[in-house]
């Protein structure tokens, strides 16, 4: 069996920025297991799958699976999905997205780049110790949670951001045994950790080892529970923001009602077929 494949640099304005992406379309829903064995063969932090929606209810289904896990919500693998569809197409001006746990997501063209509309997920305070320490942090000024699993971390400044250090064994897999944890733990976290900007309004870096990436370069779905936090306390429904990965990406964030609309723009970078 022969499968198309693209990588996208997501959230980039030109090769070897952002967060890449495998977008594969498939005509039908392969086993749960060959699509994770995929995603761990091509070893990025996400490969989407997408196939036609036979319900109407949008025009394709959507999944993302890491090199270990599948995924809840992926924002990167989404606009890679929406450039490859809406590069396709160019009379096209929009594409949605039906997913498992989701929602419908959509990508719109904007400018040179695009909009991906994702779910506000509002994060709430709540001690998050164990994954302070697990940073190299003495202290935050402020620790918050949302269900979904993401900890959203706080710090007063951008250059603590950059000199973040993580024990990642620690932050992948905090140990409910630990006395100072207490049961509170949380296996396979997104954490974010974000401060105020030196050059955007906000930067941040994303951890995720227990899903089997350390840093991930560039995250939609952190985007979505920061909005939220980043609206509020800044007094405005959007701002600029910048991943501090090694590779580095920036988008725009905006709150419209339940929805974050992030910005940015995509690279194509690769097309081939995979072999089954």
């Amino acid at each position: 069996m022969k499968l198309p494949i693209t990588k996208i640099d997501a959230f980039a304005s030109r090769p070897f920025e952002g967060n890449p992406a495998a977008v594969m379309p498939l005509t039908e829903w392969l086993d749960d297991a060959t699509l994770q064995a995929i995603a761990a063969e091509n070893n990025l932090s996400e490969t989407a799958f997408i196939v036609p929606d036979t319900t109407d209810a949008s025009d394709y289904e959507l999944r993302w699976f890491t090199p270990t896990s599948e995924v809840v919500l992926c924002g990167h693998a989404t606009l890679a999905s929406g450039h490859y569809v809406l590069s396709g197409d160019p009379a096209r001006a929009a594409v949605r997205f039906r997913t498992r746990k989701a929602g419908t997501l959509s990508v719109t063209r904007a400018g040179e780049g695009y909009e991906l509309a994702l779910p506000a997920w509002k994060p709430e305070p709540k001690p998050l110790a164990h994954i302070v320490a697990a940073l190299g942090l003495e202290s935050a000024v402020e620790t918050l949670w949302h269900p979904h699993r993401y900890a959203l971390i706080v710090l007063e400044h951008a250059d603590q951001i950059h000199a973040l250090d993580p024990d990642f064994r620690a932050l992948g897999r905090p140990s409910a045994a630990d006395p100072e944890v207490a049961g509170s733990a949380e296996p396979d976290v997104l954490t974010i950790v974000t401060a105020p900007g030196d050059g955007t309004d906000v930067v941040s870096r994303v951890f995720a080892p227990g899903a089997g990436i350390d840093e991930d370069p560039v995250t939609g779905s952190a985007h979505a529970v920061m909005t939220p936090y980043w609206t509020q306390r800044l007094g405005r429904d959007r701002f600029t923001a910048f991943q501090a990965s090694a590779r580095g990406g920036h988008l725009t964030c905006r709150l419209e009602g339940d929805r974050v609309v992030l910005g940015g723009r995509c690279v194509t970078v690769l097309e081939g077929t995979f072999t089954l």
